[in-house]
């Protein structure tokens, strides 16, 4: 096999999410968040599990660090839960909270592990919920004060700060798909807003973030599919190009400074659900949000075939039958040239200077095999993939 050599400066990390892992949701002062009360709700989860105990890194993370440092790894991105720090989203702030992450992180640091922070990786506090969450214009403020005490907290050891995980599953995953946390389906005025507060949080809170921690780099993390078209059909590639700034261009236009893509505002007004078109902006809101960042953090997981629903109606429908790679247990198709297309956009196309591969990875099921071990070789055989077409991104000059 040919051997591949990565740069001396490339970081290998792992990630996860507070909600995935911790636990201890009603410990030492933390707030409810919404996916504790997602997960509570009957109905709501399949198997009706939830986050209550997770993989209790609350109480296990010193053992977990021993296990980052046994895989031998560089850096560790982790999110913060917010109601772990401000239970009510806004007011006072819980000394414990502070405390457990001033904990891991000093901890990742004596094991020479470079901590990455993510400010919201989708768990908001169910107090800031009730007062209207993403869609309420105000938790753009409440988001920058909690970015304000966690970043004076960690700023001095702490380098690496991501604003936000994923705008797309925070804002039409959760808001107009109904999949994730608060749960509302088919509210495409929500889901617009509720995006643009994320990113206005986002812009704003950059600069606090930079003021309190000296000498940091800032960035966010959008989560990206490759889109492609099913045939070459004029209604085809419409639809392509439509599902590609939904999804896509929507999040990583406004930014890189070049707003929302216009072709898409067009679409959706037209298409009845963006009745008010871009009201929900301010002046100044879109300078802000452009705000200067220092790297992008890239989710990849899939590609989409997109295909129009009638030559008539060009508005993007999966093209599955088109797709006919493997995929995975959660029939994710697997395509690795996707993340190698994807990067190379992102650096040539936006001029963006450094980039994170911050998630990739796939969904299998396989449990241990007679020797007690998990012979998880297809989980393998993706990441060497993937790894390789990050590779090939290297050598075509992506950073």
């Amino acid at each position: 096999m040919a051997t591949f050599q990565f740069p001396d400066n490339f970081l290998w990390g792992t990630a996860t999410s507070s909600y995935q892992i911790e636990g201890a949701w009603q410990e030492d002062g933390k707030g409810e968040s919404i996916w504790d009360r997602l997960s509570h709700t009957p109905g709501k989860i399949v198997d009706g599990s939830n986050g209550d105990v997770a993989c209790d890194h609350y109480h296990r993370w010193a053992d977990d660090i021993a296990l980052m440092q046994s895989l031998g790894l560089q850096a560790y991105r982790f999110s913060i839960a917010w109601p772990r720090i401000l239970p009510n989203g806004t007011g006072d702030v819980n000394q414990a909270g502070l405390d457990f992450y001033s904990r891991l992180v000093d901890g990742l640091l004596e094991a020479g592990i470079t901590p990455f922070a993510t400010l919201y990786h989708w768990d908001m506090p169910q107090a800031q919920q009730d007062r209207g969450g993403w869609p309420d214009r105000a938790t753009v403020d409440a988001f920058v004060e909690y970015a304000d005490v966690i970043s004076r907290h960690l700023g001095d050891r702490v380098k690496n700060w991501i604003t936000h995980n994923e705008p797309w599953c925070v804002s039409f995953l959760s808001h107009q798909i109904g999949e994730h946390a608060p749960g509302w389906k088919d509210d495409w005025g929500a889901a617009f807003r509720a995006a643009h507060h994320v990113l206005l949080s986002h812009g704003l809170a950059v600069p606090v973030i930079r003021a309190n921690s000296a000498g940091s780099e800032v960035g966010i993390t959008l989560n990206f599919e490759w889109a492609e078209s099913a045939s070459r059909s004029a209604a085809d590639l419409t639809a392509t190009r439509w599902y590609d700034g939904y999804f896509n261009r929507w999040f990583v236009d406004p930014v890189y400074g070049r707003g929302y893509p216009a072709d898409m505002v067009e679409a959706f007004t037209q298409a009845g659900i963006m009745p008010g078109g871009l009201d929900f902006v301010q002046p100044g809101d879109m300078a802000a949000i452009a705000a200067v960042t220092d790297f992008l953090g890239v989710n990849y997981y899939t590609r989409k075939v997109m295909k129009a629903q009638s030559e008539e109606q060009p508005f993007p429908v999966p093209a599955n039958e088109v797709a006919t790679l493997p995929r995975t247990e959660m029939d994710w198709e697997i395509y690795p040239h996707g993340l190698y297309s994807l990067l190379c956009r992102m650096h040539f196309n936006y001029g963006i200077p450094k980039l994170y591969v911050t998630e990739n990875g796939c969904s299998y099921s396989d449990g241990p095999g007679e020797d007690g071990a998990v012979h998880d070789d297809r989980r393998t055989d993706y990441m060497r993939q993937h790894f390789m077409a990050a590779h090939r991104a290297i050598l075509a000059g992506v950073p």
